[in-house]
Order: structure tokens, then sequence, then C-alpha cells
């Protein structure tokens, strides 16, 4: 088998893609390019400086290649490449909230369920921008073919199968084969191949007639209808598309602050915004509209600040993507302009909001750097039992939901709010400092003194050093390590009111999970 070096050294000149993988053989980069080896090859320069790529360099162990005709082919392979593996070094789009997939579960009679974070080997649809779209493909689902809908099977049948909407495999009401079958036509729902599945039920429905088995001709009668009713709402809706998408963005530092303006006709109908870390932002905001517009709807028109190296190519890309010619404009004069001016301002107005309330906040506290990064602690419990701790991380002043950890307390039985503090941070920073993960700005724990020294003692114990307050509920008072006396802040102060957000979340995520904790014992 060639070596890493070998292999580079091969690499093909034509268009394509390429696919960087570690030690274990998954993949954790994917680009592409107009000349595969030219491209491949400049990776491995001397004199690269960013950071970002010596690390990737560093991990890669082996490369393979996927040749296409033209550079628009590779660059429809690497959206599906991207999607389907999920490169953790390739640019995440963060969005205030992060977009929702449908997966069907991995189990015997398997559940349609809602998931944010995709593991390797799951079959799931989507992403859903909208909440609402999802629910109603999962009821939908649900309703037509009686999937279940518990997350442990019953000993009993429940109320939904005695009002229809349920099969019941937990009383062996309906075989493994039947009800797999049920779950595949659910999965064309979810592919959106409503067409094909109204077919099939169509011919279904004449066998079981044909059959004399008018009661199960009729269910499927009834599930056809509610398909077509469904798919002409579906039509309806697409003919509000907007028609053109306004995209502007200010790099601060690593990251690019990117929000996107729907205009419908004229007037603002949407907007969405995301921070990506990069190290160019001119590069990655080609990377955003590819990846971006891979699963959301096209507009005819997108108004960009400025042009791109590769613009005609994108074009011919979301041109294919869509089926019907795409342009892509930046503005000199005009309104379109005056949109564009619009849409920085915003970015500006959000930036600003968030760095006030962290500027105050380091200044009030004295602390040494600004926090962009606030990890805040809570402990929930009931009486005696189920006593939980919870960790949420704030970043640039917004809640970052992919780092929120829970902890179920292990190393004692009963009621300690202190002993329960130390050992969650002791467990969540303990794990950071073996792994030389980068520790937050700030701590914040809920509580007054004795919380503050449950933390502060676990983080001795660890040898570890960051700034650790403590956030009490009744006076909003704050503990710190240096002062013998509590900070009080106005509480009118921007800073505070992010104190007390940070400080709600991490309650809010912690009588969540107790609460989850409780449902399954009483189950």
């Amino acid at each position: 088998m060639p070596n890493l070096k070998e292999k580079i050294s091969k690499a093909p000149k034509n268009p394509g893609c390429y696919l960087f993988k570690d030690k274990d053989g998954d993949v954790i980069y994917i680009g592409k390019a107009k000349n595969i080896k030219k491209r491949v090859g400049s990776y491995y320069q001397k004199d690269i400086q960013d950071i970002k790529t010596k690390a990737l360099i560093k991990s890669t162990k082996d490369i393979s290649f996927f040749v296409t005709d033209n550079e628009v082919e590779a660059f429809l392979l690497e959206a599906s490449l991207i999607k389907k593996h999920q490169p953790k070094y390739n640019i995440e789009l963060r969005s205030g909230v992060r977009y929702a997939y449908i997966r069907i579960t991995k189990e015997k009679f398997p559940r349609l369920e809602t998931v944010r974070a995709i593991k390797k080997g799951d079959k799931v649809f989507g992403p859903y921008a909208i909440g609402g779209a999802r629910q109603e493909a999962i009821r939908l689902a649900n309703s037509l073919f009686k999937l279940r809908i518990c997350k442990n099977l019953p000993k009993r049948a429940c109320l939904l199968y005695h009002i229809k909407q349920c099969s019941a495999p937990c009383i062996g009401n309906i075989s493994e084969n039947e009800y797999q079958k049920n779950v595949l036509k659910a999965e064309m729902i979810l592919k959106g191949k409503t067409s094909d599945l109204i077919k099939n039920l169509q011919k279904e429905m004449k066998n079981y007639s044909a059959d004399l088995n008018y009661e199960l001709a009729k269910i499927r009668r009834d599930q056809i209808l509610a398909l077509e009713n469904i798919t002409q709402r579906q039509k309806v809706q697409l003919q509000k598309r907007y028609n053109q998408d306004v995209i502007n963005y200010k790099k601060v530092m690593n990251k690019l602050f990117v929000q996107l303006f729907n205009i419908n006709k004229g007037i603002i109908s949407g907007r969405k915004e995301f921070k990506i870390r990069i190290p160019m932002a001119e590069e990655h905001i080609a990377d955003f509209i590819r990846q971006y517009y891979y699963t959301n709807d096209i507009p005819s028109e997108i108004i960009l600040p400025q042009k791109l190296e590769e613009q005609a190519l994108l074009e011919k890309y979301l041109t294919k993507l869509a089926g019907v010619k795409i342009k892509i404009t930046v503005p000199q004069k005009g309104d379109k302009l005056k949109l564009l001016n619009l849409v920085r301002k915003n970015i500006d107005v959000g930036l600003k909001l968030g760095q006030d309330s962290l500027l105050e906040l380091q200044n009030k506290l004295n602390l040494p750097t600004l926090p962009r990064v606030i990890e805040a602690f809570d402990v929930s419990n009931l009486g005696a039992t189920d006593v939980v701790g919870s960790m949420v991380q704030w970043r640039d002043g917004k809640p970052d939901k992919n780092n929120y950890r829970r902890f179920k307390i292990k190393t004692f039985k009963g009621q300690s709010d202190f002993d329960a503090m130390k050992e969650i941070i002791y467990r969540r920073y303990y794990r950071i400092t073996k792994e030389k993960s980068k520790l937050p700005d700030l701590i914040m724990v809920d509580g007054g003194k004795p919380q503050l020294t449950a933390a502060i003692t676990s983080l001795r114990e660890i040898g570890m050093q960051v700034p650790l307050i403590a956030l009490a509920k009744k006076e909003e008072e704050i503990y710190t390590l240096n002062n013998q006396y509590p900070v009080k802040l106005s509480k009118k102060s921007a800073s505070l009111k992010l104190l007390q957000q940070v400080r709600d979340e991490a309650h809010r995520f912690a009588i969540n999970y107790q609460r989850s904790l409780r449902n399954k014992e009483i189950k």
C-alpha cells in the first residue's frame, strides 16, 4: 500500500475532490480543486503559517481522491461528501439555531426523532431550517404509518393504539417485517418522494380491493388522500420562495460573521446569522455559499459585497443545483447596495452589543482578558435523589449549545450542593487539562461563597488557574476570589444581564436533565 508521500506524488492532475483522513481512517477534511495534485501539494509547503492548516496536516495519515469531468461537478461532489462525512476541519455553519435533522433510530421497531448532532452511520433527513416543517414531516409519517413514538416499548398498549395512531408493536400487534415496510414508506415521505409513494399505495389499494380486504384498502385510500393534500400545499408554498438573498460578512480575528437576508418581492422576509471560524474571509464566503445552498432554497439572485474569485463557477454550480439560471450580483450603487449596507449595519450592531457587555464585565471584575468564553455551572436535586449538574458555554455573548455538558453525581449519595459542585468542576477541568484543550476565559458557578469555595478547591487540586466567580440569586451579588465583599453591579447594566442569562440557562439545562432522569425512573 503506497505511503502518504507517494500518494501525494501520484495524485491526479484532474478536477475533483480530495479527502484527508486521520489514523483511524475517519475523514477530517474535504476539498475540491481544478488540479488535485497541485492543490494537495500546496498543503505541504514549508512556509505554511496558518495554525488550522498545520493541525490538519499533522493529523492527516492518508488521502484519497475523487476525479470529476469538470470543476462544477467537483463543487457538487464536495458539497455531497461534506454533508455525508461532516469533517471536523471543514467550516461549520453556526447560526442562532443549529439546524435539526430527522433520524430513524436503529431499533427493532424504529422511531423518528429530532437530532442536531449527527453520528457516523446515522440515517438522517434534512436539515430543516424551520422547526414547523420538521415537526409536520414527523407528524405526517407517524400518523399515516402508525409508527411508535415512545422511547421505551411499554408492556401494554397506550392511548395512541386505542385512537388508531400507533400500530402497537409493544403487544405484538404488528410483525417486525410489516413494521419495517411502514418505516420504508415513511422514508419516502422524508426523501420527498411523495408521488412515487402515492403510486405504490394506489397499487396496494387495488390489490387489497381485489382480495376483498376492504379495511386495508380503505386505510391505503386515506393515506393517498392525505399525501395528495400535503403535496398540493407544498406546490403553493413553492410559489412563495424568496427571489433574492443578500449576504454580507465581517471578519473579526479568526471568525467570519455572516448575515443573510431573504428578500421576497422587495420585502425583507427573513434573516439568518452564522459564525464561522476561518483563516481567510474571501475564500470561505464561497465555501459558505456552496454549503448553505446545497440544503436550502436557492433564490434567482444572490447579492454580495464583493466579487469572488470563482464567481462564474459558483453561478454554474448553483444553476445546476436549482435547475434554473442563478445570478450573483455585486452592486456599486442603488437599492441593492443599500440592502448590503443594511445587512452590514446589522452585523456591526450585533457585534457591538456582545462586545459592550463583555468589555463592561472585564472592567467591573478586573479580569485579565475579555471573557469571550464563559462556562457556567449549576446543581439540581430532588431531595437526596437524582443529584445532577450542568455546564453551559457562552461564546462572544451567545450560547454555544454544542459545548453544553451534563453530569450525574457519582462520588457520593445524599444532598450536598457543595460536594456536587466540587465534583462537576473537577470532572470538567481534569478532562480538559488532560486533553490539553483550551480553557474558558471565565468560570461562573450558581450560588454564593460555599459554591465558590467548592469550585476553587477542585481547580487547585487540578493545578489550574482561571478567573472564577459565583452569582448569588437573591441579591444578584457576585463573589470573587480577590474581594472580601461581593461585587454589586447595577441592575440595568449589560454585564449583569449577561451573567443572569448565562446563570439562568445553566439552571434550565440542569432542571431539564433532572426531569428526564425522573421520567425514565417512572417508566
